[in-house]
């Protein structure tokens, strides 16, 4: 299924599944303390354990597990792309006894084979945060819907610059992830750019690491120092792309817009680092999985399709049009605590 077809999919079954969900939330049969809710194992398997998304993802499985009685086991790939390593933790869970998995693939394809091995021994497999290709390779998906959060990044850039002439670098994610292409694709769509316009200097792949986003940038700006908008897979990219604009003398010159909504972007967003990002709810995502995996142990039930968990614009700054948040909004509110 190609990538278009899965946000197709998504869209198209995104009514069913948010209201199977408000019923996951709702009707929980295990109960803390309840007899057998302790031997409930829950999996989940992050891209990685430093990307402070994926560090609060886990914080919200971990008190979401506690407050319903089941055991929470967590394990990450060694880096952002590490599909093997995601690979052998659901191996593991499985020989574990994981009733269910929570998984964020960081190959949308790469993990097919192993994710039909659990749902064949009876594991309710949930994609968090990055939908599998296809998107029905698993029982459900609860994510942002990254298209849409790419094309508000990208229609903001777009509003803000005004009649400015654009010149946009791209630092992306990790090629394979469907959140990488989705937001990309999003951003371009938003601008109101194709994928091969002039407009476009570069891009860089950044994995979603600072240190790589910064390299990236600057190696952009050293073959292109006219450019004015950057577009960021996600906020620790643009601290490495405001870090290599600062050293080129260019930080307020330039349209740098990213996609996360976590307290520290958020802060950059009201320091003027970042001009606008997109508030994503991993905390959200993280525990209605738990309250999924529980429901299914309790009753046999399971989720279906794409849940949505939402998305807000967030700056200080807002353009006619969109429809955004200020960063008091987003401090009190980062990542959906």
């Amino acid at each position: 299924m190609s990538f278009y077809r899965i946000r197709a999919y998504a869209r198209s079954h995104a009514y069913r599944a948010s209201v199977g969900a408000c019923g996951l939330m709702l009707g929980l049969a295990i109960a803390p303390g309840m007899a057998g809710a302790q031997d409930v194992i829950v999996g989940l398997v992050t891209k990685t354990e430093v990307n402070p998304f994926f560090v609060k993802m886990r914080q919200a499985a971990e008190e979401r597990a506690k407050e319903k009685g089941v055991k929470l086991i967590a394990r990450a790939g060694k880096f952002d792309g590490d599909n093997e390593g995601q690979v052998a933790a659901i191996e593991a869970l499985i020989s574990a006894g994981a009733k269910g998995i929570l998984v964020t693939p960081n190959n949308s394809s790469g993990m097919l084979s192993v994710i039909k091995k659990a749902r064949d021994a009876g594991v309710l497999v949930i994609a968090l945060d990055t939908a599998t290709d296809p998107a029905e390779a698993v029982d459900a998906t609860f994510a942002t819907d990254n298209f849409e959060a790419g094309v508000q990044q990208g229609a903001y850039a777009r509003k803000a610059m005004g009649d400015k002439k654009a010149i946009v670098a791209m630092l992306d994610g990790t090629p394979g992830g469907t959140v990488d292409t989705f937001r990309h694709d999003g951003y371009l769509k938003g601008f109101g750019l194709e994928a091969n316009s002039p407009s476009i200097a570069g891009s860089a792949i950044t994995n979603g690491a600072q240190d790589k986003a910064q390299i990236g940038m600057e190696n952009l700006l050293s073959k292109n120092g006219d450019i004015n908008a950057v577009y960021t897979i996600n906020e620790p990219a643009a601290a490495g792309a405001y870090a290599a604009l600062k050293s080129f003398g260019k930080e307020g010159d330039v349209m740098l817009t990213s996609i996360d909504g976590g307290c520290a972007g958020v802060r950059d967003v009201k320091a003027g680092k970042i001009a606008a990002t997109v508030m994503q709810f991993p905390y959200k995502m993280a525990s209605m999985g738990v309250d999924a995996v529980v429901e299914y142990a309790s009753s046999g039930k399971k989720p279906s399709g794409f849940v949505n968990t939402g998305s807000y614009l967030i700056s200080d700054k807002p353009v006619q049009g969109l429809e955004s948040k200020d960063t008091a909004w987003g401090l009190k509110n980062c990542w959906g605590d």
